[in-house]
């Protein structure tokens, strides 16, 4: 969007919240660099140029407003709508690959050259990988700084900065402030690093509907991993450095996060994920704006504008809990997989009580002996054939998969039918465009609408809601008086 400068100049004239992270807006006259909704008069359209991502500003020499803080924008929707080589890297940069791995591993990962995907993404983003996690790394350390007393060595490593030299370096460039100042300057802190806690406020493009999104991880919470307590969604997560607890709030224009970490290398990861749990980044204006085309389901849409889709933190969890939830009630699920996370999860301290495990790892559930599962043996064959190739690796259902590969994948392993493969597709692997006819929810509300709801009648009508298919899933399920679509009081 970048490139079309007319559209760009009306959007930062009129304050347009709604282009926030699909570009960001520099200034040559003062070498500042904006989201389009920032509140300063704007400059003129002859002053203005025009980048994809904070890191192509930051090369160009143009440091973030103190005002409207780039860096915090919520994140491009294309990275979670698209499958192409470049939405999987981008994905893999925010799960903190390049940190971990550097380049050669994110390569590795997509199954590329370094050469191939430095070109990729220069051409789209105007900068490379590595200045691409650079100003991650930079947004990162600048939430540190903020909202934690933690001292300056120890949260330059957190962010992951190899040195402290790197550190003051480029928060001195980003920024045009040294770390102490930029400390010095912060509002009142809201997150304490004590005993590792963190409290964050995830941005969101508005308009955000939370009944459907939280009550749907709400009813099928995992006793032991997840709980509802307090207003919040609470749940444990497994990190490359450690483990993380994590309660998500929803409030009128942030979702509140608190985290509590054995490691703080894993905040960026772990704020990474739930972001893409809670399916932050999407455009609700595109979405909305295409589904209210059909008559039919322009009601539903302005009833409860903002619905977004529930995915998952651990893509190969949802998989597993996928398969044990196969022609079972969402209770009956939920007992399969507490079964399986007191037998083979990792026990974990919840300083708050209620979480005890994490959900267990393809690694932790390949020896697990078929005939303990109180399960259908046609369904145990199921699971123990998906954990088997997830652990080996020749299913891979992460940031960096390729959509459809994955589920030409998933497709051949016995027991997995249409429903099975686009569940997954659509809350694990991220596709928007996953759909779900032959769902008994769907095709009764579809009836109710007055669309077609025999499976392939339905899929024919719903083209026309194509890229956004799953997304009108979530308005069709919403009609039905069930748990998913309510938070509990």
């Amino acid at each position: 969007m970048h490139t079309e400068t007319e559209r760009c100049v009306r959007a930062v004239q009129s304050k347009d919240a709604r282009f926030d992270g699909w570009f960001f807006t520099a200034v040559v006259t003062t070498r500042i660099y904006c989201r389009p909704s920032c509140p300063v008069v704007p400059p003129k359209p002859e002053n203005m140029t025009f980048y994809p991502s904070a890191a192509a500003c930051q090369q160009a020499g143009f440091r973030a407003c103190k005002r409207c803080r780039p860096d915090s924008s919520p994140g491009s929707p294309e990275w979670n709508q698209r499958a192409d080589l470049v939405a999987r890297a981008m994905r893999l940069i925010g799960d903190g690959v390049v940190d971990r791995d550097g380049v050669p591993g994110l390569a590795t990962r997509l199954g590329y050259s370094t050469r191939q995907v430095e070109r990729h993404l220069r051409a789209e983003l105007g900068a490379g990988p590595l200045a691409l996690a650079r100003a991650q790394r930079a947004q990162t350390a600048r939430l540190l700084i903020e909202t934690t007393t933690l001292p300056m060595a120890d949260l330059a490593f957190a962010a992951g900065f190899a040195s402290i030299r790197t550190f003051n370096d480029t928060v001195r460039e980003v920024f045009a402030l040294p770390p102490g100042e930029l400390r010095a300057r912060a509002p009142k802190r809201t997150g304490v690093a004590a005993g590792g806690a963190l409290t964050l406020r995830l941005p969101f493009r508005a308009p955000l509907n939370p009944d459907n999104l939280f009550g749907h991880l709400i009813a099928t919470a995992v006793p032991g991993v997840e709980e509802w307590r307090d207003g919040a969604y609470r749940r444990t997560l497994d990190l490359p450095y450690g483990h993380g607890i994590v309660a998500l709030t929803p409030q009128p224009d942030h979702i509140a996060c608190r985290l509590t970490l054995t490691d703080l290398r894993d905040l960026t990861i772990a704020s990474s994920r739930c972001r893409r749990m809670l399916d932050l980044d999407a455009d609700p204006a595109a979405v909305d704006g295409q589904l209210r085309d059909d008559p039919l389901l322009a009601p539903l849409v302005d009833k409860a504008p903002g619905r977004r889709v529930p995915r998952t933190v651990d893509e190969a969890e949802f998989a597993v809990r996928a398969v044990l939830g196969q022609q079972v009630s969402t209770a009956a699920a939920r007992t399969h997989a507490a079964r399986l996370v007191t037998a083979h999860g990792r026990p974990v301290e919840d300083p708050e009580g209620g979480l005890t495990h994490l959900f267990p790892t393809p690694d932790e559930l390949a020896a697990l002996d078929p005939e303990t599962l109180a399960l259908p043996r046609s369904r145990r064959a199921t699971l123990t054939t998906l954990v088997r190739h997830l652990a080996d690796g020749s299913l891979r259902l992460g940031p960096e998969s390729d959509w459809d590969e994955a589920r030409a994948r998933l497709a051949a392993l016995p027991g997995f039918g249409p429903w099975t493969v686009d569940v997954i597709a659509m809350r694990a692997l991220g596709d928007p465009d996953a759909f779900l006819p032959s769902d008994l929810g769907i095709r009764r509300a579809a009836q109710g609408l007055g669309l077609p709801h025999t499976p392939a009648a339905l899929t024919a009508r719903a083209a026309a809601w194509r890229p956004w298919r799953a997304y009108a899933v979530q308005y069709l399920w919403a009609t039905d008086d069930h748990p998913i679509n309510v938070i509990p009081a």
